[in-house]
């Protein structure tokens, strides 16, 4: 996956240091119980589209722009589902990094689903009764997003 610019900026400073940063995750529904999904180029698991916010990005923009990126589809933010803290990871480079997730529930606008980038092998629309293996925080993520009412769930 490639690494946003102010990212490697950062890094050369901090080296492979805790960095906090801005993530995304949206639930792209299409009106028909179907969410889009990615097969992810680097490990072959299928999840949730999800991005970093590039500094002084507004978050629904930014959400907007990762699932274009991605996907090749033209999606609105409906709204946030919810605010979500995940634990440290480290990434092969040795890179250490926590996400504040916003997880937004979003409806799909138009633009046919199909690789537009190098960070996915697949793209697709699913079923939500016939999901491919989904990581536990992707599925807590859509569940999330498919009971959300419009006001953010906040992880206690």
């Amino acid at each position: 996956m490639p690494t946003p610019d102010f990212i490697l900026e950062l890094r050369k400073k901090i080296g492979h240091d805790l960095l906090w940063l801005p993530g995304t995750t949206a639930v792209v529904l299409d009106g028909e119980d179907r969410v889009l999904l990615g097969r992810r180029a680097d490990n072959g698991v299928w999840t949730l589209i999800t991005g970093i916010l590039e500094p002084g990005e507004q978050p629904a923009v930014g959400m907007a722009r990762e699932i274009f990126e991605e996907t090749s589809v033209v999606a609105e933010v409906e709204y946030l589902a919810e605010v979500y803290s995940g634990g440290p990871m480290e990434f092969v480079n040795g890179d250490r990094a926590q996400f504040l997730t916003l997880n937004f529930r979003c409806r799909y606008v138009s633009g046919e689903a199909k690789v537009n980038d190098d960070e996915s092998s697949e793209v697709g629309w699913f079923r939500l009764d016939d999901l491919p293996p989904l990581p536990p925080y992707h599925q807590d993520r859509l569940q999330a997003a498919l009971r959300s009412t419009g006001v953010p769930e906040f992880v206690r």
